[in-house]
């Protein structure tokens, strides 16, 4: 019955989630694309049963692209399939991946779009990052015995009690053929709290720290500072949000008194803000440069904006300090590890709650420093400008916290790996000589 209303609700959601896509899509043609997929029209062809990845954003994209790598080199016979639910997210798997994965977007959660998308990409299994749980797609996941892990799963103490309220709905959820990789053994308990299976609940870590930094990365970086703006203190704001930049952009103001040829790069979260971002810079008379439009950062620019795809690991690896967005506003922070993947100084706003056991392990080891307004976050930029010796000790921390926490991918891929094993004993019949499963490079292991 839960399952039932649960459903009639979906379909009176779906209409009004898809007129706010085509609103959106007025102002950002991106969310005009491929409309259709949000009902599981997908126009994808492959040419044999996928591996099929799921990651809801650009956040998710990047947490999952070692994962998509490492899947892609162990199976090279098999087409992957990464879904995500919004268009910048599809630009990040593009920017990635280009032609070598299959990009649709994931329909909505209704019974007759879940099974055209399915039939159109045949999994074997899915990997879905995090938390995305939707009962009619596991449900018709479990009906058609497609095995479900949840990768890098975290759930919150507010998760926990908002599933209790619908108890039944998630564990009918929880009762397909769903393993669960968790972040933590406190995620992993508070999957069990709601119903998981103890058999198939595992530690596993938190993939995020198995990202991958292309050694061009660093490269690009050094050549852009080198090129535009040598000997000079620059700060990069990245992924920031509506109501942050106007706190950034005060607080490099502050900066300039002291240091008058800091330079910030400004790096929006949103493309369909870019142009928006763009004007206000214009408003607030101060020299600023655009990217995407090829004008280089001279000496008198105080401002370099890069409304740009793609380029925020390079730009983190230009500069002497990072701000990381979405953490002035309650959008609980963006993706701590890349620049500390880069031994950059890390600066945070009080809003971390998407990722707190990240934060907390960063603010507790001195690889990050949390600011709270314009002026601690002006002050602290005067104070890191002033000290190279310092800003290399937190960079060098917050390297190696991401150093010290790797192996989750492996845990991971280990798992999938029995879960494919146990697949094929229960599914295909005794052969002979030649290869099992999605691939040649399955191995037995056990578990750490």
């Amino acid at each position: 019955m839960l399952r039932l209303i649960y459903t009639l609700l979906i379909y009176i959601a779906a209409p009004i989630a898809f007129a706010v896509l085509l609103w959106r899509g007025m102002r950002d043609p991106a969310y005009r694309d491929r409309r259709l997929e949000r009902f599981g029209r997908t126009s994808l062809t492959l040419p044999a049963p996928s591996l099929w990845v799921h990651a809801v954003s650009v956040g998710e994209v990047q947490a999952a692209a070692a994962l998509i790598r490492e899947l892609q080199r162990r199976h090279p016979d098999r087409p992957l399939v990464v879904t995500t639910a919004t268009p910048t997210g599809a630009q990040r798997v593009k920017a990635l991946f280009g032609d070598t994965v299959r990009h649709a977007y994931l329909p909505y959660d209704l019974p007759g779009a879940v099974r055209r998308f399915l039939d159109r990409i045949q999994p074997q299994i899915a990997v879905i990052l995090e938390t995305e749980v939707w009962p009619n797609l596991y449900r018709e996941l479990g009906r058609r015995s497609i095995p479900i892990v949840l990768a890098s799963a975290r759930l919150s103490e507010k998760s926990v009690r908002r599933f209790r309220r619908i108890a039944g709905l998630f564990r009918d959820a929880l009762n397909q053929d769903l393993t669960i990789a968790a972040q933590t053994r406190l995620d992993a308990d508070r999957f069990l709290e709601v119903g998981a299976s103890p058999q198939r609940t595992h530690v596993t870590g938190n993939i995020k720290f198995d990202l991958e930094i292309p050694a061009e990365v660093q490269q690009r970086g050094t050549q852009l500072r080198e090129a535009q703006f040598p000997g000079r203190f620059v700060w990069v704001a990245g992924s920031t949000h509506e109501g942050e930049e106007q706190i950034v952009l005060d607080a490099h103001r502050e900066l300039l008194r002291s240091r008058p040829d800091a330079l910030l790069i400004l790096v929006p979260r949103h493309p369909n803000r870019f142009e928006r971002v763009r004007q206000w810079l214009a408003d607030e008379q101060l020299t600023f440069a655009v990217r995407s439009r090829g004008e280089p950062a001279n000496p008198q620019t105080q401002v370099l904006l890069a409304d740009t795809l793609g380029e925020l690991l390079m730009l983190y690896a230009a500069a002497d300090v990072a701000f990381v967005g979405g953490s002035f506003v309650p959008i609980g922070g963006h993706n701590l590890l890349e620049p500390a993947a880069l031994a950059r100084p890390i600066l945070t706003g009080p809003h971390n709650f998407n990722a707190p056991d990240i934060a907390r392990l960063l603010f507790d080891s001195g690889a990050a420093l949390q600011v709270d307004s314009t002026a601690s976050l002006a002050q602290t930029l005067r104070e890191l400008q002033g000290d190279p010796v310092r800003r290399e000790q937190i960079g060098r921390a917050a390297r190696s916290i991401v150093e010290n926490n790797r192996g989750a991918l492996e845990r991971l891929m280990t798992l999938i790996e029995m879960i494919e094993m146990r697949s094929n004993r229960a599914s295909l019949p005794p052969r002979s000589g030649g290869r099992t499963g999605w691939g040649s490079h399955t191995r037995q292991r056990s578990l750490h």
